[in-house]
């Protein structure tokens, strides 16, 4: 490795959280305009006999866990995501800055759950608009930030089961 690629000696990974940052961002405009341009449960064809933009709410977690309780799952998913992204952050200070297998599926799900949090904040419930069927299946709607903290975890899992000590 060439002396101007390398890291220098104690930098960490905290750069990445420019990712995060991207990711709330496109989270929160596709949220605005799903919310300015769609109505609520009416789905409206993008790739048909695939893919819908449905505008619909969660007030619970994952696959609307617990949306149909009486409010209190609002502030306990939000303490979660402040919990959780504040762990990743202290991870990512930890992590070398040229680690990009570890800094950047970490920088995901930090995205996606902040992103996730700000409508918990904002509205007391989950902007999703992303729809996902096939015939008479479908897979319950989701979001930008959603589908950062899925990829996020799918990456961690894969290159901690996969890729270890392998130049990619």
């Amino acid at each position: 490795m060439s002396s101007s690629s390398q890291v220098p000696t104690g930098a960490t990974a905290l750069p990445w959280l420019a990712l995060s940052l991207a990711v709330i961002a496109l989270d929160q405009l596709t949220k605005y305009i799903a919310l300015q341009t769609l109505q609520p449960y009416a789905p409206h064809a993008v790739i048909p006999g695939l893919l819908n933009w449905t505008l619909a709410f969660n007030t619970g977690a994952a696959f609307s866990f617990l949306n149909d309780k009486s409010g209190w799952q609002r502030w306990l998913f939000s303490a979660l995501a402040v919990i959780v992204s504040a762990a990743l952050m202290r991870w990512l200070a930890k992590i070398p800055r040229g680690d990009w297998r570890n800094a950047l599926p970490v920088a995901l799900v930090i995205g996606g759950a902040l992103g996730n949090l700000i409508d918990r904040l904002r509205f007391g419930r989950v902007t999703d608009f992303i729809e996902v069927y096939w015939r008479d299946w479908s897979f319950p709607a989701f979001n930008v930030a959603d589908s950062a903290i899925t990829i996020g975890a799918v990456l961690l899992l894969w290159f901690g089961l996969f890729a270890r000590n392998k130049s990619v």
